[in-house]
């Protein structure tokens, strides 16, 4: 019955990626991405996201297929404040990605919730948790990094 469980809510998210890009693109232009979405901040702690299991997501990003999927995301030691912007837009977007397939999988955990599925909901909501929700964080995580070295960047020309 769980590994039943756990495909399912598997195969729903990796749907709810593509949900989620496409979700981001149909709104990427507008003014509500450009001043709102694009500068999201849920967790500021380190400690907090680590709890939440961001690391662990982390690491799995780091050393595994995971960090083939978006390789324009790496820094370069001499890049230019142009590219780190370009970057720091990319990560905005794949944030959004996440946070909209993570909102989509939501109403799959109510409807079980309705149904009183409620292993299933938990089920669904945890792999949810571990792969949209962390990613989501991650990103704001290299963000507020990126933002940084920006910073300094902007300090030192």
């Amino acid at each position: 019955m769980i590994l039943k469980y756990l495909s399912f809510s598997i195969s729903i998210v990796f749907i709810s990626f593509i949900v989620g890009m496409i979700l981001t693109a149909l709104i990427r232009k507008t003014d509500f991405y450009q001043k709102t979405l694009s500068k999201l901040n849920f967790l500021k702690s380190d400690l907090l996201n680590n709890l939440i299991g961001v690391g662990l997501v982390k690491w799995i990003v780091k050393n595994t297929f995971f960090k083939y999927l978006n390789p324009s995301l790496k820094i370069d030691r001499k890049m230019k404040l142009e590219e780190l912007n370009n970057i720091r837009n990319q990560m905005s977007k794949a944030e959004i990605d996440h946070l909209f397939a993570f909102l989509f999988v939501i109403i799959f955990v109510i409807l079980k919730i309705y149904k009183q599925e409620y292993i299933f909901a938990f089920v669904i909501f945890l792999v949810n948790i571990l792969m949209n929700l962390c990613p989501t964080l991650l990103q704001q995580q290299n963000k507020r990094r990126l933002d940084k070295l920006i910073i300094r960047f902007l300090k030192s020309t």
